[in-house]
């Protein structure tokens, strides 16, 4: 006979049924885990491809080579060399002559208004621009690239579907001469460098994205200048010296509060204060980076606060104890060690102001601009509001201007996310 109580047996046998039950849900809890992940990072990579599917191309853009005559007559009839005189002359007409003579057998004047509009209306720009830097070429007959015109660069890039019979962008003749081209090696496509350094334009083919990388860049940097000392001198204020009290509670309360407010919020609250009351200058960098100033200030706090509480007292213990006073032992030696989760906080902060649009919007920063922002009172867009816009046009060519556009804010988006991890495995210590 057995001396072992009937109630232990009972309680084993229970666990020894119920455990398999419980392995099973383990097993099925790491694979419904493992689901979500995989979809996560499927749909992750599906955006990716998407989006670069759709704007790699508008990393190259369409020319055409046209034998350009530099009439003197037609740009320094006096042989001045004035900037002014070379940069009033009839460009257009140069254009004009060099595309008449490569089609001779165009008259009729309908076909050849058709035959102009291969060409970018940009393309005179151009031609200013190199006679002025180069006015020793006028006299002369030179091959130039000109930019074609969006449907020529849509077609040659296959975005346009050539063989279809209600093709309203693009008729068959035009299709002839574009093929013509072709077969005289006189259509390229080339790096579009102007992407980078043009600002917005009404033509997609000109378009860039120059305007808005320098006003993103004037932008980050107000947000930056001020968010960033601001945050941290309140959070060791918060932490270190401020009283438990009511008011740093209510404080505390409300700053955990703002980091999860809607940022169209701060847009209404700029567009209030900032260029109602204190009349500053609308469609400006000084304005958008007070505005996510006030954004990014409740994480860079909590970022920087939870960084001074992961180092340890006895740092403070220690410089207190060999004679510092607090103030010492704060900016001597907790503060250093705490700097690289401020700068991660800060990084990540940052980044989430430059995918902002919402606030941006409403302090009038979605204007069209076309020249390249030279300071921080100059009128400016930003990339995610720049990206808006062209998503909003019908044309074509604008379409593949806003994925490549997403390309490149996606990038610095992961550079800046990049750069903290670094920071945080580089400098942080683990006690």
């Amino acid at each position: 006979m057995s001396n072992t109580p009937p109630q232990t047996l009972k309680t084993i046998d229970i666990v020894e049924r119920t455990l398999a039950k419980r392995h099973a849900a383990e097993r099925r809890f790491k694979l419904y885990g493992l689901t979500a992940i995989t979809i996560g990072i499927t749909c992750v990579i599906l955006l990716f491809v998407s989006v670069v599917a759709k704007g790699y191309t508008a990393f190259w853009q369409t020319r055409i080579q046209l034998s350009i005559n530099f009439s003197q007559q037609l740009i320094d009839p006096d042989a001045t060399k004035d900037p002014n005189i070379l940069g009033n002359a009839d460009y257009q007409r140069l254009i004009r002559d060099a595309v008449f003579a490569m089609f001779p057998e165009v008259k009729a004047r309908g076909a050849r208004r058709n035959l102009l509009q291969l060409i970018s209306s940009d393309a005179k720009f151009e031609l200013r621009t190199i006679v002025l830097n180069n006015p020793e070429m006028i006299g002369t007959t030179q091959n130039i690239m000109v930019p074609a015109a969006s449907n020529v660069d849509m077609l040659i890039k296959g975005h346009i579907q050539r063989n279809s019979e209600d093709n309203q962008l693009i008729n068959q003749q035009t299709i002839a001469w574009i093929d013509q081209l072709t077969a005289n090696q006189r259509i390229q496509q080339r790096f579009n460098w102007a992407f980078f350094y043009n600002g917005d334009s009404r033509n997609p083919e000109a378009a860039g994205i120059g305007g808005a990388l320098v006003g993103s860049l004037f932008t980050l940097l107000v947000t930056l200048a001020l968010s960033f000392p601001i945050g941290v001198l309140a959070a060791i204020y918060l932490e270190e010296f401020a009283p438990v009290n009511l008011i740093t509670d209510l404080i505390e309360v409300n700053i955990n509060n703002l980091a999860a407010v809607p940022s169209i919020v701060f847009g209404l609250l700029g567009l209030s204060v900032f260029i109602n009351f204190l009349e500053l200058p609308r469609s400006a960098p000084l304005v958008g980076g007070l505005v996510l100033s006030l954004m990014t200030l409740p994480t860079i706090i909590i970022a920087s606060r939870a960084a001074i509480k992961s180092v340890p007292p006895s740092i403070r213990e220690a410089a207190l104890g060999i004679g510092a006073s607090k103030m010492q032992a704060i900016f001597h030696h907790v503060l250093p060690l705490a700097l690289p989760g401020m700068l991660t906080g800060a990084i990540i902060g940052m980044a989430r102001a430059l995918g902002e649009t919402a606030p941006l919007l409403m302090i009038g920063m979605v204007a069209f601009i076309v020249n390249i922002p030279q300071g921080i009172l100059d009128p400016a867009t930003v990339l995610p509001v720049q990206i808006y816009l062209w998503s909003d046009s019908p044309e074509r060519g604008f379409a593949e201007k806003t994925s490549a556009a997403i390309i490149i804010l996606l990038v610095f988006l992961v550079l800046m996310n990049t750069v903290a991890v670094i920071l945080r495995r580089r400098f942080e210590r683990r006690w």
